[in-house]
């Protein structure tokens, strides 16, 4: 969450599907001095996307918070995404701090959402955690060349001022042609995730996620999910003061999901180590027949007298069906 020059198109105003739910938020507009300017670029099987440069900081507009107007592109040929990075950093080449980036986000405009009824498809995206992502082998998501796909970025607004900030969203990709096993995305979290729904939010939910209180906070939420699937890989997203983040079968009682992630003695979230990020070839089912929650837990420090705001999601990328047994290698 963003992959050849390609042409890219601004077409932000005459796209209902992506606009449907835009609004503009007045405490913090996009400043007029930022110029659009996003690129994308293949190389063998990688695809770059480069927005920027942006001077910082800069607000969010619309639901799904952009600093930059959003962009649109096709791929040049059929491709399976197998995983992607992100990274912020200056004209000069300095890598900024993780938590300059609110979120980068890619979505297929043509592929529907199976989490989230009525919306696009929510590809990939990435946070302030910007971990670096490898599907399963054999494990990739679609990227239909005859599919609109859309990317955007936002960064945080109480950054310091900072001239020339980019951001890249690197996106691997299979050799073309390569047999692939497809993965669907599906979103879950314990704050609202779906954007058609950020209308419906609670008081203590915003752009920025759940009010966290001083001290230890417990926020849960009930899931149902739409469809069977085998979940292969599973994206962390959080903020500062995050302690975990978990998925839970209520009805099996059994923990599916549990994300610790690296923070500095104050709970700032330095990132989610490779071994607490979920990735297995074999994967865990989820299933339409049975009842899930989403776990998270915060520690905001008693002095601390700022606002905080706590996210905790996942990106679950699954096969469809009921998870199968792989076949093992037996010897005479």
């Amino acid at each position: 969450m963003r992959q050849l020059i390609i042409g890219l198109t601004c077409l932000f105003l005459t796209n209902s599907i992506a606009v449907a739910h835009e609004k503009s938020h007045d405490h913090h507009q996009v400043p007029t001095l930022n110029k659009a300017n996003t690129v994308v670029s293949m190389e063998k099987d990688q695809v770059t996307i480069t927005f920027g440069p942006i001077d910082l900081p800069a607000g969010h507009e619309g639901d799904l918070a952009a600093s930059m107007p959003k962009h649109f592109f096709n791929m040049p040929e059929l491709r399976y995404m197998t995983g992607y990075k992100a990274e912020v950093f200056t004209k000069e080449g300095g890598a900024l701090p993780k938590e300059y980036l609110h979120h980068l986000l890619l979505l297929d405009m043509d592929e529907p959402s199976i989490s989230c009824p009525g919306e696009p498809l929510f590809m990939a995206g990435a946070g302030m955690e910007m971990t670096d992502t490898r599907f399963p082998t054999g494990h990739g998501v679609k990227l239909d060349p005859a599919h609109k796909l859309m990317t955007l970025v936002a960064f945080y607004h109480k950054v310091p001022p900072t001239k020339n900030v980019y951001a890249r969203f690197t996106m691997y990709t299979a050799p073309q042609g390569a047999n692939m096993a497809p993965l669907e995305v599906y979103q879950v979290g314990v704050n609202v995730v779906c954007f058609s729904k950020f209308d419906q939010r609670p008081v203590n939910q915003s752009d920025e996620g759940i009010s966290i209180q001083p001290g230890v906070q417990v926020n849960t939420s009930p899931l149902r999910f739409l469809v069977d699937g085998c979940v292969k890989f599973a994206y962390p997203h959080g903020h500062n003061g995050a302690l975990l983040i978990a998925l839970e079968n209520r009805t099996q009682n059994k923990t599916l999901l549990r994300t610790v992630p690296k923070v500095t003695q104050d709970g700032t979230l330095i990132e989610f180590p490779m071994h607490q990020v979920y990735a297995d070839e074999q994967g865990f089912s989820v299933s339409t027949k049975e009842d899930y929650e989403m776990v998270l837990v915060h520690h905001r420090p008693l002095q601390q007298k700022t606002e905080a705001w706590g996210m905790g999601n996942y990106l679950l990328y699954m096969t469809r069906g009921e998870c199968q047994s792989l076949a093992k290698n037996s010897t005479p």
